[in-house]
């Protein structure tokens, strides 16, 4: 078994998903510094990538720039806006293409997210690579399979003081 500092570790963050569980559970936002500091635990970070939606008021821009100053790469897409007012932003097939190319080279991949559209993912990182699967989230808002499925599961809402901003 390899020294655990010497893991080469690779985080991938859906930010909508943490943004609006923590909003809608904790009426509070989320530290995605300490969140990173936090996952990767003295291990070797490789990459961080976030990903997020912009607007066409443009005012995420200065929390992405917070983000990309406290060690992530930002990727972004538009909000797209349908006829009748349906909208629609998700990363999920980004998240889930850029996680199996970094699992390549990566001992450990982190998937922040309770979206349980992860599973098949997790399952494939594990069974074709020696990549280990860590989940995490807040346990009230993700999926019980993605959790179970995860190599392991860190509960966001059990340490609130730490990963939430009042």
């Amino acid at each position: 078994m390899e020294n655990f500092k010497d893991q080469r570790v690779g985080v991938v963050v859906d930010i909508q998903n943490l943004y609006y569980s923590a909003k809608v559970l904790y009426k509070k936002k989320v530290n995605f510094g300490k969140i990173l500091t936090e996952s990767v635990k003295g291990r070797k970070l490789i990459r961080a990538l976030a990903y997020g939606i912009t607007t066409e008021e443009g005012t995420e821009e200065k929390f992405f720039d917070a983000l990309e100053g406290v060690g992530y790469e930002v990727k972004t897409k538009d909000l797209q806006i349908f006829p009748g007012g349906h909208k629609k932003g998700d990363w999920d097939v980004g998240i889930a293409i850029d996680a199996i190319k970094l699992s390549q080279s990566m001992d450990v991949i982190i998937l922040v997210s309770g979206d349980g559209d992860y599973l098949p993912l997790v399952e494939y990182i594990q069974n074709t690579t020696a990549c280990r699967v860590e989940v995490v989230a807040f346990k009230e808002s993700s999926s019980s399979l993605l959790m179970e499925f995860a190599d392991s599961f860190t509960d966001l809402s059990s340490n609130k003081k730490t990963f939430l901003i009042a």
